[in-house]
């Protein structure tokens, strides 16, 4: 009866250790449904994050006002601005399919411009794989092409954004970035479509707001309070649960300030307009750039300047040299007004005409040819401003005929510009429903199942039939190998796997590898001693 008792306390110890060996090496461990579902939902996460069809170079559509990457992998910037370099950009797709481990520099929209990939301003190791290939005409391997000498590049391609020429760091950044609307390149004294941060278009630089005292915000016990009545506390304990709770409160509130401060955006700096109030802005480069357009600041469909240096478009106050006495600021505001109102001239008739030669002169103006409206506008600001726009301010521009040419000249300024954008990813789809005509390619952003069955019919039918007789070879020599762990319950080791394909190529050598490799993996381990493979 004891020999009885210990075989059975040994087969119980002996699954107890085996389960627990299976339960241990098998918690990174994946089984093919769990596999396909991590699969969807990566792909669900690509997809969100990559919603555009990806399969097809912009290059073919000429000049665009679209998404452009610059590749800092292909075209490194050099250490001094002097050094000789050929800045290029790319469109959305191939940044994805053909520069997708590299280091990109997102610019966002540019006008007028041509993807670059596949032509002599990227190296001829990183060909275009979305493009034909005349000579071969196949998809893929295109590089050397002539680029567009219509793209204009600023240094923004070199990673360097703003007036204070930082290099931006979408993880380091804080607060929000504008583009100009641009007028011009560079060369012409315009900023080419450059990026700014609130502080340097006022003059006071990127972190202005570091060096703000910080406000104190409400304790949680005074939140408390304010919203749901007071803490309420035993008598017996009273004064050691208020020294613990003080404590406490201010441990957290440390926390929750710090936590805080690192996830709250930067204010916008003084002088500069709230988002909601302005459409876009020109920077003052453009402006200056531009100086007939500075004469809209302030009227209608515009915001009044904004000026890199504040303190100089203060004017000071008009002084009429002369000064009242010390009592004449103690009269009461009715006297005050009285005296204040402007006394009626003598000599009416000459008022009199004096108004009827503004309203001839204002008549006169109204009759002109030309018609235009910057007359009645005003004179232009003092100093250094940008200029920031309303929605409907391409409205309100004279379009006389002096005034025309200058708008004619920038296309934007006279209609609202449309933004390229790729065919939207679909789901289940190649990306550009090449999968749907029973074909087409596979480089599109579908499942991996999706791409698999779009590569199989593909194929031709007699290659397709070997596939398949294959696959059903192997299926059947791997039932007998998995059967055997399903039966005992134990799991299946990388060694174990090794082991048998090494067998079905008679590779005895590989056998010989595979069994040591499991006694090593063994040694000083409980249980079988084998590992389980990781899942993916």
């Amino acid at each position: 009866m004891s020999a009885n008792g210990g075989e059975q306390e040994a087969a119980a110890a002996q699954t107890t250790k085996r389960s627990n060996s299976f339960s241990n090496q098998s918690d990174d461990s994946q089984t093919a449904a769990e596999f396909i579902r991590s699969q969807e939902l990566l792909e669900a996460d690509a997809r969100e994050a990559l919603p555009f069809s990806i399969d097809n170079c912009t290059r073919i559509l000429g000049p665009l006002k679209q998404s452009v990457f610059a590749c800092l992998t292909c075209n490194p910037a050099p250490a001094t601005e002097s050094d000789s370099w050929t800045p290029a950009g790319v469109c959305y797709s191939c940044s994805v399919q053909c520069h997708g481990e590299h280091t990109l520099v997102e610019i966002f929209q540019k006008r007028n411009f041509t993807c670059d990939c596949g032509t002599k301003r990227l190296p001829a190791t990183s060909p275009c794989a979305l493009q034909t290939n005349d000579e071969t005409s196949t998809r893929g391997n295109v590089h050397s092409q002539e680029p567009d000498v219509n793209n204009k590049y600023n240094k923004n391609f070199r990673n360097r954004f703003c007036a204070c020429d930082c290099d931006y760091d979408p993880f380091e950044q804080k607060g929000t970035m504008f583009q100009c609307l641009g007028l011009g390149t560079e060369e012409t004294g315009g900023c080419g479509e450059d990026w700014y941060h609130p502080g340097c278009l006022v003059g006071m630089g990127p972190k202005w707001f570091e060096a703000m005292t910080p406000k104190k915000k409400k304790s949680s016990a005074q939140k408390q309070e304010n919203g749901g009545g007071l803490a309420v506390i035993s008598e017996a304990n009273e004064d050691e649960s208020s020294v613990k709770k003080e404590g406490e409160q201010k441990a957290e509130e440390n926390g929750a300030d710090e936590d805080e401060e690192e996830d709250e955006e930067p204010p916008m700096p003084p002088g500069f307009p709230e988002e909601e109030d302005f459409e876009g802005f020109l920077c003052y480069k453009c402006v200056e750039s531009n100086p007939w357009i500075k004469q809209y600041a302030g009227t209608s469909g515009f915001l009044p300047a904004v000026h890199l240096e504040p303190a100089a478009a203060e004017a000071p106050a008009p002084s009429t040299g002369s000064k009242r006495k010390a009592e004449d600021d103690e009269e009461p505001d009715t006297k005050r007004a009285k005296t204040e109102e402007p006394a009626v001239p003598a000599d009416t008739e000459a008022c009199s005409a004096v108004a009827a030669d503004a309203h001839k002169d204002a008549a006169a103006a109204a009759a002109t040819p030309s018609g235009c409206k910057l007359p009645n506008l005003g004179p232009a600001p003092e100093g250094r401003f940008s200029l920031f726009f309303k929605d409907d301010f391409r409205d309100k521009f004279c379009r006389c005929g002096d005034c025309f040419p200058k708008l004619n000249a920038y296309p934007q300024l006279l209609e609202e510009e449309e933004v390229y954008e790729p065919p939207m990813s679909d789901d289940g789809g190649s990306g550009g429903g090449g999968s749907h005509n029973g074909g087409g390619s596979t480089a599109g952003s579908g499942s991996l199942l999706e791409r698999g069955e779009s590569a199989l019919r593909n194929v031709d039918r007699v290659r397709a039939i070997e596939g398949v007789m294959a696959y059903n070879h192997l299926k059947e020599r791997l039932k007998p190998f998995f059967q055997q762990f399903a039966d005992s319950g134990k799991a299946i080791g990388a060694e174990d796997i090794k082991e048998y394909f090494a067998k079905l190529r008679g590779d005895e050598q590989a056998i010989k590898e595979a069994g040591e490799g499991a006694t090593a993996s063994g040694s000083g381990q409980d249980g079988d001693g084998r590992r389980e493979q990781g899942g993916y």
